[in-house]
């Protein structure tokens, strides 16, 4: 016979108490939470709303699919949170060298035999769950940790150019020109977020601008081939040879297409993505917009529930609602600087920092590209655009910012001392 006995009623947790519990269970800065879930919430009434065309064109106009599918994002990205907040932050640079190692063969792997998608060799697939993963992401994440820990371990030498400067910028330069073949805007982006956790880490100034100086030959390399080569009206003949070499240079000729596009580019000639992002702009003037949605772009812009979303959250929202979600992302970054400020150990706050400032430059670079102030990129608007890996790493990066602010928050109570800026 069963030995089990009947429990009281009154034993039974209620549902007050599985809330306290996990409230309980979740520490961290609370306002990062509140800013992450309201983030979430965006993210599915715009995506749905946005895959209108996407859903015409694979599934028979079923959006609901998109929207299930995004909510299924959404909560792995919230367990992910969780689950990473809750691990010490200090076994994170312990794991740091493993991931950058294993980050380096990933991104060789999908340079020369990755996914093309969209142009690009960014992807590599997963064949069992079909999905494609991109690679650049986790060595993002792998690379802010690692240089957060060697920064930490070389305060008392970080002016030395050899022994302090170079084992920080030599990993920094290894994933960047990785990553730059299949994606530069990337490559850029997490170079400048890199660069910007030196100044903080004190790596020397000459050093960092010695960094900027290198980086800015292959920029301005750029911008000279397209200027050279943009024919205009004019019809010339070894300017069309040269471009046409140009264009044999894998990803080479879709950057410079993109800087004449952005530097010449008038009324008809300027790219269909950025006329449809601009209407869509227009669309939604600057108050109320056209109500959520009730986008007209949805099912003429390119891309609409991922690079382009911002151009319909100010469609169906107003500017009013694109300098609410820019507000947002700053206060984020408010947050994790307190976070920084808060932090006891030099390791944590340079991986607070970078892994914030990382998701708000991206933030920027977004919402700079949909209303055309840069060229167009491949940069999504981290946690708002359709889920996918970039999603998910995007939550695990949050997790590790919040596990920072759990463990600054306990160090506070058992009264250790923190010293200031």
């Amino acid at each position: 016979m069963s030995n089990t006995a009947d429990r009281l009623f009154s034993e039974i947790p209620t549902v007050g108490d599985v809330r306290a519990n996990l409230i309980e269970r979740t520490r961290g800065d609370k306002y990062i939470w509140g800013l992450v879930i309201l983030l979430a919430m965006i993210s599915v009434l715009v995506v749905y709303s946005a895959t209108g065309s996407l859903a015409y064109k694979m599934n028979k106009g079923n959006n609901e699919l998109y929207l299930f599918k995004q909510l299924a994002f959404m909560l792995m990205g919230m367990l992910i949170i969780f689950f990473m907040h809750r691990v010490n932050y200090t076994i994170y640079s312990k794991v740091a060298l493993i991931l950058y190692i294993i980050s380096i063969p990933l991104l060789i792997y999908t340079l020369f035999f990755g996914a093309r998608i969209n142009e690009g060799s960014r992807w590599i697939k997963l064949p069992i769950i079909n999905m494609t993963f991109q690679t650049s992401d986790f060595a993002k994440l792998a690379l802010f940790m690692y240089i957060s820990r060697i920064m930490s371990k070389k305060q008392d030498v970080i002016k030395d150019f050899k022994i302090g400067f170079l084992p920080v910028v030599i990993p920094v330069l290894i994933t960047c020109n990785l990553i730059m073949p299949a994606n530069l805007s990337n490559a850029l982006l997490t170079g400048a977020t890199s660069l910007l956790l030196m100044f903080i880490g004190r790596i020397s100034l000459k050093h960092i601008f010695l960094v900027v100086l290198i980086a800015c030959i292959p920029i301005a390399l750029i911008v000279s081939v397209a200027v050279v080569t943009y024919e205009g009206k004019k019809k010339d003949t070894n300017i069309e040879k040269v471009s046409e070499k140009v264009n044999t240079y894998g990803r080479l000729g879709t950057w410079v297409k993109r800087v004449q596009d952005f530097m010449y580019a008038k009324d008809v000639e300027t790219p269909y993505q950025v006329q449809q992002a601009k209407i869509a702009i227009a669309n939604g003037g600057i108050f109320l917009g056209l109500g959520p949605g009730n986008s007209r772009q949805r099912n003429y812009l390119p891309q609409a529930y991922n690079d382009f979303i911002y151009s319909i959250i100010i469609e169906e929202y107003g500017l009013l609602g694109g300098v609410f979600l820019m507000f947002i992302y700053l206060l984020f970054l408010f947050r994790c600087i307190r976070i920084f400020r808060k932090c006891p150990y030099a390791f944590g706050a340079f991986l607070a920092l970078g892994l914030s400032f990382t998701l708000v430059i991206q933030a920027i670079a977004n919402m700079a590209v949909n209303v055309n102030i840069v060229p167009v990129t491949g940069v999504t608007l981290p946690l708002v655009s359709m889920g996918g890996s970039s999603f998910l790493f995007t939550c695990a990066s949050i997790g590790i910012i919040l596990s920072v602010a759990r463990n600054a928050e306990q160090s506070e109570g058992s009264g250790i001392e923190i010293p200031g800026l």
